[in-house]
């Protein structure tokens, strides 16, 4: 066959095997081939059509070729049958395991809320099963819930987040604490849209077989996620969405989460979202907010004066407006027109130097430092003047300094859309990292890597194990550690972490500054060479000796 009907033929494949085509995207692909390429995309919204035998595909391409007077001639008959092909070659996908993600993703647009009851059980390695817990759910599409634990250490806990406020009562000690609503680091196990959008953005699933969940007629289907171990999902036959799931076996445990009874509703009934303090409670109040009506209220507030974005941006509508009474930090909420995303913008005064996450990519706004974290680190402090959104991992930020006053753009959405709010306030836009960033130069010492032992590393660190090699500084430490101490370490590191500084970092490549005198390395240089996104450990590839 030709170079382009190779090219077509391998596309082909990579779709039925739930694979992202290496030929996507690619620059030196001609137009024509393009424009099949974007046949086949479509072809996937394609209703299920009749299917011939699994050879016809092939059999039309072949034909095809063998027919062709020129490379011209092929290419333009080709190009007349590609449709064709195209649906056939395709309609094992779309019948097949694609359909069924694509069913998925289809089938949960139409949910607006839904009630059901979820089981969880933990295996062990010799097999022993052993309930963990059993809870009630409620959720929308906007994002609202309710959440209330009906067997297990925490029986009679209830969370509720209504958009506006997010309480929890804890029966046991007669409480209810309330937290602002957003960000929220909470998210109930088996949330049906976390775990279709998992589904959708997966390495690899495949079809494995057909069992009964619940009494329901369900496919069973195998994930490969970006970052992890393969899991299990079930996938009811009638309603297309999730029932079961079933993690890989590490440290010698398997958890198992089931829809025991699930009922698609139309809303949250209103009294189960409705804050009420239950009579003989106690409420504690952590959400230190005050609303505010415009700038003017909130410059009252917040006593300076307060940078909103000049405009906003397209597709988003401002929610409120609040300030953050303890830290003085002024938040303006913006939601999109579906209310499924918000961006929270922040201001407060600059609290000391601007201290970057050492997990973040650095970039620049405006000359000065930017960080730039996707999803944020657990361990981050959005704003120097507290640490107002520790401990949230399910959300991206952009975070700078300028003219003596710190900005943050939070929100659970693209990090593109975030950059656009960055402009709105800095009337600038973000300058990101590349790799062409990096120096040309290389280490004057190279250190050789075992690409094996890094896999085995990386499979550790997705099982739980070892997380400080998410951490770029804190592997620099490790290493320049070892070199003043090559038998060992007991106690602490002799290199303080506080003493080594992030000088690049592009997110795949970063170079760390060793500022310790007795340190007999300057500058050590890290990649992430299994995976690179924010689940890839960092590997020391080099580093330079100290003058």
């Amino acid at each position: 066959m030709s170079n382009n009907e190779n090219k077509l033929s391998d596309y082909i494949d990579s779709l039925n095997a739930e694979k992202k085509p290496k030929e996507h995207g690619q620059e030196d692909i001609s137009p024509e081939l393009e424009e099949l390429m974007k046949t086949v995309r479509q072809v996937k919204s394609l209703k299920e059509p009749a299917m011939p035998d699994s050879g016809f595909g092939r059999r039309v391409a072949q034909a095809a070729a063998k027919n062709k007077k020129s490379r011209k001639s092929w290419f333009v008959g080709f190009a007349a049958v590609a449709a064709a092909v195209m649906i056939f070659a395709l309609s094992f996908t779309i019948a097949g395991r694609n359909n069924i993600v694509y069913a998925m993703e289809q089938a949960f647009q139409e949910v607006k809320a839904y009630h059901g009851y979820i089981e969880i059980i933990q295996t062990n390695a010799a097999g022993d099963e052993a309930v963990q817990g059993k809870r009630e759910v409620w959720a929308d599409k906007s994002g609202s819930y309710y959440v209330k634990e009906v067997e297990g250490t925490q029986e009679g806990l209830v969370t509720i987040n209504n958009g506006q406020s997010k309480w929890q009562i804890q029966p046991d000690s007669k409480e209810v604490h309330v937290f602002s609503a957003f960000p929220d680091p909470y998210r109930f196990t088996f949330e049906l849209g976390e775990e279709v959008e998992d589904v959708k953005n997966a390495v690899e699933t495949k079809k494995i077989g057909e069992e009964q969940v619940a009494g329901r007629e369900a496919v069973v289907l195998e994930v490969s996620p970006q970052g992890g171990e393969k899991y299990k999902l079930w996938i009811d036959k009638e309603t297309k969405l999730p029932l079961k799931k079933q993690s890989a076996m590490q440290n010698a445990l398997q958890y198992t989460i089931t829809y025991t009874h699930i009922d698609f509703e139309s809303a949250i009934p209103a009294e189960l979202i409705a804050y009420k303090l239950p009579e003989g409670f106690k409420e504690v109040n952590t959400n230190k907010e005050q609303l505010v009506n415009n700038l003017e209220e909130a410059k009252s507030v917040a006593g300076y004066s307060v940078k909103a974005p000049a405009e906003i941006p397209e597709g988003y509508l401002l929610d409120s407006i609040a300030v953050e009474l303890d830290a003085k930090i002024v938040k303006f909420y913006y939601t999109d027109t579906d209310k499924q995303n918000t961006v929270v913008v922040l201001q407060g005064k600059a609290a000391g130097e601007f201290k970057p996450s050492t997990k973040a990519v650095l970039g620049k706004i405006n000359d000065s430092i930017a960080e730039l974290q996707s999803p944020i680190a657990a361990d981050s402090e959005i704003l120097s003047g507290g640490g107002l959104y520790a401990g949230v991992t399910d959300i991206s930020s952009i975070r700078w300094q300028e003219g003596g006053f710190e900005y943050a753009v939070v929100g659970n959405t693209a990090m593109d859309d975030l950059g656009l709010f960055v402009k709105e306030i800095a009337g600038a836009e973000i300058e990101l990292p590349s790799q062409a960033d990096m120096p040309a130069a290389k280490p004057q010492v190279e250190v050789p890597v075992d690409l094996e032992i890094e896999k085995n590393e990386q499979k550790s660190v997705d099982a739980g194990h070892s997380p400080w090699k998410l951490d770029p500084v804190f592997v620099a430490q490790v290493f320049a550690s070892l070199k003043l101490s090559p038998e060992g370490i007991t106690g602490d590191y002799p290199i303080a972490y506080e003493s080594l500084e992030v000088e690049q970092n592009t997110g795949v490549e970063a170079i760390i500054k060793v500022n310790d005198d007795k340190s007999p390395i300057s500058k050590i240089y890290l990649k992430k060479l299994i995976r690179q996104d924010n689940t890839g450990i960092w590997t020391v590839v080099g580093y330079d000796n100290a003058q």
